[in-house]
């Protein structure tokens, strides 16, 4: 079923609101730690503005006037007449989540609760009311003070030509020339070349479009945020004026040309004449009087900001790339997609090669050249940085912090780091319950930690980064650690190990990932069911990841997941075993050497070999799959490292690189431990992809 233009705007507002609110949050909880900051409040009160103005534009009346008194809240805040604290921050962080739950209940089609709303705005009138009772009282005349000039930093020159129908998307362009008025010294003109005759004129179409000559301090990014919901309604354009670079002000020539608005003959014979340039031109024809008045004011406003500027600029302001917003079930469509025409290239390659037609193979090999290049150009599209997941959890931070009467703060690293997009969706539960656990069960209280000569605020550190073909993600702490005795005495009083166990200290820490598990005296509303940890190994396992922990008492604990970086393509190693072919990830990959059959070291019950003067254990893939028939008398060892070790696997042969796309087992063989999944050869067969880590844990050779 297809959306109509009003389903559709409502969409795409959500989708935009769901971002606003996401800065908004940010912005509040780093102004806890700089509440002078003007750029956090001006972040804070342009993200109600723009909540406030697209809700009401979008039908979303409810939220309007809901950020509407948020917004006149904050907009004292940025005039010194609200200091930022703790209650005022609880205050919008709960708006926040009202405006949230506004916008879920507008989705849905639900009704929202109103009353949360009206409790948060009453908080807010109770910090302003001594304002009002300021603004009522009688104030002692005087003179008022000249405010001094304003040193804008950068001019901008905005034309903003909105599509003749930009009205029946439901944007008012006179919105975006107020928002720009906001950010500092404006000059607009007005192009009326376009209005028809009285008769003519249709009222539900745009016939104006408008030169905006801007003066201000903030970046090109702001400006294009304004014009966020109209960007593709008709013609926008933001170019730096001039007066950043400390030269003079263009002249008015100079500026038609930049513009576009004449062409350099023209100019040149305009120039010919006594007359001032802009009156030649309009009784020539050539212009319009706006167009002259547009590059005037530009002029102008240029030079009136250059002598206000007190220093040059040190740096130039850099201009925000372009973008184009996809759906995501478009973007899966396309990576599933290109998999499937990386399985005909590889059908291609593979009919090339038995052809033995020279040409044949030419082009084969520029097709597998060219899908390669897709491949990676469209993961690319899917990789995203994992920053704005680890933003989210500032908040769960503070308030699970605050709940439990813990002073703690949250460091985060290598928020740049990518991830494809479906592991960073499936990744944020996972986080959620390592995090609350460090803040539970991890950092002390402040009196405890003062006692122990610990700082009395603890640090609860999440980071990432690029590790070959995976990414390390790591939440740690400089709490009181695990105490492994302690784990121990609880696995035995729960059932999970028998007493007389023999466990070495990381297979002991490997128990608080087991079902069941918990070493909380007592059930809260954070931990103490049991429930939690067994969920992160379940749910990074699906993702075909590893979970470790380690500890030391009294100086903290860190948990480090590590997920491969995308779930859809990967480059794969095809080895052969008896009569089935197998796919290891080649990330994982050291080295293949020969391997010539010997006797089995029959004491040790283990296979090994000496690799140049290292000691390497290996297995045979032909016992873990059960595969019948004699192997060649020389074999091909594959050395892999994982986890820090080096363990080798035996095949019968290497086949070579493959771009492998990854197709999911059903579920009659989901939970096969070993296997990761399947994919399709060039001749039309099925070739197993090898969970390595998985295989070589159930052969015992990973065992710590």
């Amino acid at each position: 079923m297809t959306m109509s233009h009003d389903e559709m705007h409502r969409a795409a507002f959500l989708e935009e609101a769901g971002e606003l609110l996401g800065e908004l949050e940010e912005a509040l909880l780093e102004l806890e730690s700089r509440p002078d900051d003007l750029d956090l409040i001006n972040r804070v009160f342009r993200a109600m503005h723009t909540l406030k103005g697209s809700g009401a534009m979008f039908g979303f009346d409810d939220v309007a006037a809901f950020a509407h008194e948020v917004e006149t809240v904050f907009d004292k805040v940025r005039g010194g007449l609200i200091t930022v604290d703790k209650e005022l921050l609880d205050l919008n962080l709960a708006a926040r989540d009202h405006v949230k739950h506004l916008l879920e209940c507008a989705r849905q089609n639900l009704e929202p609760d109103l009353g949360a709303g009206g409790a948060i705005l009453a908080g807010l009138a109770r910090l302003t009311a001594p304002i009002e009772l300021a603004k009522a009282a009688p104030e002692p005349v005087a003179t008022p003070a000249k405010p001094p000039a304003q040193a804008y930093e950068t001019t901008y020159a905005i034309r903003f030509k909105p599509a003749p129908g930009i009205f029946a998307a439901g944007i008012d362009p006179l919105r975006f020339l107020g928002d720009l008025r906001g950010l500092g010294t404006t000059r607009v003109i007005s192009h009326t070349d376009a209005v028809p005759d009285l008769a003519a004129i249709d009222p539900e179409r745009c016939y104006l479009w408008w030169d905006i000559v801007l003066a201000t301090n903030r970046p090109t990014a702001e400006i294009e945020d304004i014009f966020g919901f109209a960007r593709d309604k008709g013609e926008l354009s933001i170019r730096l004026a001039g007066a950043e670079t400390g030269e003079e002000p263009k002249k008015l020539g100079e500026i038609l040309l930049e513009k576009g608005d004449l062409d350099p003959p023209d100019l040149s014979a305009a120039l010919d004449s006594q007359k001032r340039l802009g009156q030649v031109l309009v009784e020539s024809g050539l212009l319009t009087p706006e167009k002259v008045n547009a590059a005037l004011a530009e002029q102008t406003l240029v030079r009136e900001t250059r002598e206000a500027k007190e220093q040059k600029d040190k740096t130039e302001p850099k201009e925000s790339a372009a973008s184009i917003r996809v759906a995501a079930e478009k973007l899966d469509q396309l990576v599933n997609l290109v998999g499937e025409l990386v399985i005909v290239q590889s059908q291609i390659s593979q009919i090339s090669a038995d052809s033995g037609s020279a040409s044949f193979i030419s082009v084969a090999e520029q097709l597998e050249r060219l899908s390669a290049e897709l491949r990676d150009s469209t993961l690319g599209i899917r990789m995203l940085p994992i920053g704005s997941t680890f933003n989210k959890f500032r908040r769960l931070v503070r308030d699970l912090s605050a709940e439990l009467g813990k002073e703690i703060d949250l460091v985060t690293r290598g928020e740049e780091t990518e991830l494809d997009k479906t592991v960073i969706e499936r990744l944020g539960d996972p986080l959620v319950h390592l995090l609350r656990n460090s803040i539970d069960h991890g950092v002390e209280s402040p009196d405890v930690r003062l006692a122990r000569g610990k700082n009395r605020r603890g640090t609860l550190e999440l980071t990432a980064e690029h590790a070959g073909g995976e990414v390390i993600i790591r939440v740690k702490d400089d709490g009181a650690g695990i105490d492994p005795d302690k784990v121990r005495a609880k696995a035995v009083e729960r059932g999970l190990i028998a007493s007389s166990a023999d466990l070495n200290r990381a297979e002991i820490l490997g128990l608080i990932f087991a079902p069941g598990f918990s070493t909380a005296e007592r059930v809260s509303s954070v931990s103490g069911r049991g429930v939690g940890m067994d969920v992160v190994k379940r749910a990074i396992e699906a993702l075909r990841g590893q979970v470790e922990v380690d500890s030391l008492p009294g100086a903290g604990s860190a948990m480090t997941i590590r997920l491969p970086l995308t779930l859809a393509i990967i480059d794969g190693l095809q080895v052969l075993a008896g009569d089935e072919y197998y796919v290891l990830p080649l990330s994982l990959v050291e080295e293949c050497v020969e391997l010539a059959r010997r006797a089995e070291d029959g004491q040790s019950g283990k296979q090994i070999v000496n690799l140049r003067g290292k000691i390497v254990s290996y297995i045979r893939l032909r016992d873990c799959f059960a595969i019948p028939g004699e192997p060649p008398a020389i074999e091909q060892l594959i050395v892999v490292a994982f986890e820090g070790r080096r363990v080798g696997l035996v095949v019968d042969h290497v086949i070579g690189e493959h771009q492998t796309v990854i197709k999911s087992l059903g579920p009659l063989y989901r939970d096969v431990q070993g296997l990761a999944g399947a994919t399709v050869r060039g001749d039309g067969r099925m070739a197993l992809i090898l969970d390595v880590p998985g295989l070589l844990k159930s052969a015992g050779h990973l065992g710590p």
